[in-house]
């Protein structure tokens, strides 16, 4: 699939930087079974893709994405017949491989959160290593409200914000603003404009860029795999990893521009 191909999402590249921004905003960039398989599919080339070392998530006009597109949803398949698997299941469980991937990615993962953010991407902002968001900005689960669960993203909401706080959204069916949302640990810069937005975006990417990439990739996974595995285990992995970097070139070049106070290789 290449970039022209998308029709829910747009793509654009700069430098090693990808930007993907949710495109439907006469809709709020409302979720759709669509929308899913392309950024589904978009993860996986910039998985797949080695210039790509930063992902950068946005929504069109103003809205990261208003949840689950309803008009889409009413609109479903008859029920199966008895003892048949339900043809509904299968594309909503999709949705959790798409996150899943997302959150596992081994590039970093920027999102820059503007208006609604409610239910399945609320849970691709807790995917995201680094959330931007603007003060008005409004995070939540109200599924319930309407008679539906937002099923795929509870574990990443739970890992980001505790069982605790997780389980006050999900029963109550509330939203939390931008800086609400930086106070629970679901954002980490709360913005009060556009200007302001485009300068943090802009530095949190300088600081990605000065990492290494392989890396950046290691350590991001070696965090994500204490919520997953042992101690022992991570250690061991740690303690693996170390020693594979410490014998490729690039660390030799880092410790050099360290001491000469120089800027690396993939930095500049």
């Amino acid at each position: 699939m290449s970039d022209d191909d998308f029709q829910c999402i747009a793509l654009r590249r700069d430098g090693g930087r990808l930007f993907i921004t949710f495109n439907r905003p006469e809709r709020r960039n409302a979720l759709t079974h669509q929308m899913m398989e392309e950024m589904g599919a978009a993860v996986a080339a910039a998985c797949d893709d080695a210039q790509v070392r930063i992902v950068v998530l946005r929504g069109a006009g103003g809205n990261f994405c208003a949840g689950g597109d309803l008009d889409a949803m009413a609109n479903m398949p008859p029920p199966p017949a008895r003892g048949e698997p339900d043809p509904l299941r299968a594309p909503y469980r999709q949705y959790g491989d798409v996150l899943q991937a997302l959150n596992h990615l081994p590039k970093a993962v920027v999102a820059v959160v503007e208006g609604a953010a409610a239910g399945g991407d609320f849970g691709m902002a807790c995917c995201a290593d680094v959330v931007i968001v603007h003060e008005d900005a409004k995070f939540g689960m109200p599924e319930p409200r309407v008679g539906f669960i937002p099923s795929q993203i509870i574990p990443y909401v739970v890992r980001r914000i505790g069982e605790g706080a997780a389980r006050r959204l999900a029963v109550m069916g509330i939203t939390v603003n931008g800086r609400e949302a930086v106070d629970l640990g679901i954002a980490h810069y709360c913005c009060t404009d556009e200007a302001e937005i485009l300068s943090r975006l802009d530095w949190v990417l300088g600081e990605i860029h000065r990492c290494e990439p392989a890396a950046l990739g290691l350590v991001k996974g070696l965090v994500l795999d204490c919520a997953e595995h042992s101690d022992v285990e991570v250690l061991d992995a740690a303690a693996d990893g170390l020693v594979a970097l410490l014998r490729r070139p690039s660390a030799l070049h880092g410790i050099e521009a360290f001491m000469a106070k120089k800027r690396p290789p993939w930095a500049e």
